[in-house]
């Protein structure tokens, strides 16, 4: 008994299986025009997106080295470079000198050495000419 069920479902699905790829026949021959401006587009669409991302990626950007040759001109000691880090950073006087390990009159010392080599007169005008440069990030 069973046979016969598997037999005319098979039969049956068999059946519906051709009548369906007839009419997918019928539909692709009388809109063939439209199937292959369809495929032309996708085709069109994979190509612009393949070359949009090539064209537009991005670069590797390169590895932040701090600008040696700006670092040379101005002749900027590793610690006043330590000290601008810590104005970047917005921290005060005081602060600096306690991370540093260092008196606040040397703080102050590094600080204006840093103005006067970078020729701005407020310390925000020194981190951002030090950006600029590329001293700093």
């Amino acid at each position: 008994m069973w046979k016969r069920i598997v037999l005319y479902g098979t039969l049956l699905a068999a059946g519906t299986l051709l009548l369906q790829w007839l009419d997918y026949q019928r539909l692709v021959r009388s809109h063939i025009g439209d199937v292959y401006v369809f495929l032309i587009a996708g085709g069109f669409l994979v190509l612009g997106v393949w070359l949009g991302a090539r064209g537009i990626a991005r670069p590797a950007p390169r590895a932040f080295d701090g600008n040696p040759q700006a670092v040379a001109v101005l002749g900027l000691s590793p610690r006043e470079l330590q000290v601008l880090e810590e104005l970047l950073a917005g921290r005060s006087n005081q602060e600096i000198a306690e991370r540093l390990g260092v008196s606040l009159n040397t703080v102050k010392t590094h600080v204006a050495r840093l103005l006067e080599k970078l020729g701005a007169k407020r310390r925000g005008d020194a981190v951002a000419r030090a950006r600029e440069l590329g001293i700093v990030r």
